[in-house]
């Protein structure tokens, strides 16, 4: 199961208390201080991994809490110390504090670590506390608190080319055309549930990242139909496509429609370098007049393959021009 959003409580261990305790040996009839520290409690610590592609287990397990450290002993020995909890996640990970919504880690990359609740020092035992004028003291320091919150997490995914559309679009058909992902496709709207990642293969061992988004409606970046679940995918996406029906009667609203929804929910996407895709080419006999300055469109049918070698000619020259579009194609 895809899950791309979950909550969960994390507590730190807490410290160990210092222990009070005097020396006790034979001929030695007062004998100074002797209490250990107490040992640290455990972190809790989030770790980047690129073989997870979903937060499902940290959703179903809810609470992560580190050990806590054990108490001084006497002979100055020292408590030991609690042992850390690792959560793995998929590398695209955006954790949040939940109470205060701001950003506590970014994982993007492999191995990538960070402390999120730092365990509690262990307190120091009687022998810390040693004077010349006190040279017995019967006080020690209790272990300090591990932190604890609440933790929201958030997966946005990676790719060089994010699939914009209304549902039934063609996205899903298009990623299978081009790559080795084969969603679930049918004729009517919302098939498509959850992203979906495809690898598209050109030249010798090369290759670009594809994702296609659940199909957007208007209202989207508000949450209408879960599109701001969706609209997070495409942040980290290098290039944008559009696609529009070839049947569609308002293509131009259509696009506008779709474009509204992602400067809404992301000002940078205005940025973003983009092509107009209009699919379905097979379904109609003269293509609709649509037009716009300084922007690629292109149509395909990727029933029939008319178009995909161009599609993926012009992608790789804009990821070979790092995103600038300095190349233009006509329909």
């Amino acid at each position: 199961m895809f899950v791309d959003y979950t909550k969960v409580y994390v507590k730190a261990g807490n410290g160990g208390d210092g222990s009070i305790s005097f020396r006790r040996e034979k001929f030695v009839p007062k004998g100074g201080p002797a209490g250990g520290d107490g040992g640290n409690g455990g972190d809790v610590i989030i770790i980047g991994d690129a073989n997870l592609n979903t937060l499902q287990d940290i959703k179903y397990r809810k609470s992560y809490k580190a050990e806590n450290g054990e108490p001084g002993q006497g002979a100055n020995k020292k408590g030991r110390e609690g042992q850390s909890v690792e959560i793995k996640v998929p590398v695209g990970t955006v954790i949040k504090n939940e109470e205060t919504g701001a950003i506590v880690a970014d994982i993007v990359a492999d191995g990538e670590t960070i402390i999120v609740a730092k365990g509690g020092n262990g307190g120091f035992g009687n022998a810390r506390f040693a004077t010349p004028t006190n040279q017995t003291p019967r006080f020690a320091k209790p272990g300090q608190p591990g932190e604890e919150l609440h933790l929201v997490m958030e997966l946005k995914l990676f790719s060089d080319v994010g699939l914009v559309g209304m549902p039934n679009a063609g996205k899903s058909t298009l990623i299978s055309k081009l790559s080795s992902v084969k969603p679930k496709i049918a004729d009517y709207p919302f098939t498509t549930i959850v992203p979906n990642l495809g690898i598209v293969k050109f030249g010798n061992y090369r290759s670009f990242v594809m994702a296609d988004i659940p199909g957007l409606i208007e209202g989207a970046h508000l949450g209408k139909g879960l599109g701001f679940r969706f609209l997070r995918h495409l942040e980290r996406t290098k290039i944008l496509v559009f696609l529009i029906e070839a049947i569609d009667e308002e293509p131009l609203k259509t696009y506008h429609m779709l474009e509204n929804e992602l400067y809404q929910h992301l000002e940078d996407f205005r940025n973003r370098p983009k092509i107009i895709l209009i699919t379905k080419k097979d379904l109609v006999l003269e293509m609709p007049d649509f037009a716009l300055e300084n922007t690629i469109i292109h149509s395909i049918s990727a029933v029939t393959g008319e178009g995909l070698r161009e599609l993926v000619d012009m992608l790789v020259q804009m990821l070979a021009d790092n995103g600038n579009g300095t190349h233009r194609w006509d329909m």
